[in-house]
């Protein structure tokens, strides 16, 4: 049985009103700064779905959407362990395009550090990232952030795409969690 999240939320973080303003002000900047350029939204799943959907429909400008899966978390980990995992790549050539990688959180960053190698073999035009979080005390290795929704304080938070244990991604709000009350879904 999964837990209701409202056991262990500790507070509301970032409310679907904050969200959604934000996402309009980063769609109106990203328009404004490719203008006139092809642009490719590589969204980094799964975490990063609900932020890309959202977010596309906000820029003004042709674009192409491409997904990528990478892992730096094992199961019921709180904290990236640093080894990265491609567990699906992109189906187009990156070759001559500006790239925008959309994630969800950057925590240390090495998860993203590691994407932007792989893809920077690939030839492209730019990299850059747009973080709906930015965990900015856990940060390790410093990543191109060009777009920022919000910089928190290093806890843990989930809802609207950021998962507890693949749970409560379809949250309109971004929560954070109370560990102590917290119980890991059996089975």
């Amino acid at each position: 049985m999964v837990q209701d999240y409202r056991e262990y939320l500790e507070k509301v973080l970032v409310s679907e009103e904050q969200i959604q303003q934000r996402v309009k002000e980063l769609g109106a900047q990203i328009s404004r700064d490719y203008a006139g350029q092809e642009l490719l939204i590589v969204c980094i799943l799964r975490g990063g779905v609900m932020f890309t959907t959202d977010l596309i429909r906000q820029i003004d400008l042709p674009l192409a959407i491409e997904f990528m899966a990478v892992s730096s978390y094992g199961t019921g980990a709180r904290q990236s362990q640093g080894e990265v995992r491609i567990k699906l790549d992109l189906d187009t050539s990156v070759t001559g395009k500006h790239i925008l990688i959309v994630e969800d959180i950057i925590d240390s960053g090495h998860t993203l550090s590691s994407v932007i190698e792989i893809l920077q073999t690939r030839n492209p035009k730019s990299i850059y990232i747009c973080t709906l979080l930015d965990k900015y005390e856990r940060r390790e290795v410093d990543v191109p952030i060009r777009y920022c929704g919000f910089q928190i304080k290093n806890e843990f938070v989930f809802g609207y795409g950021l998962d507890m244990d693949e749970y409560y991604r379809n949250l309109p709000f971004i929560g954070t969690v109370d560990l102590e009350k917290y119980e890991p879904p059996r089975g």
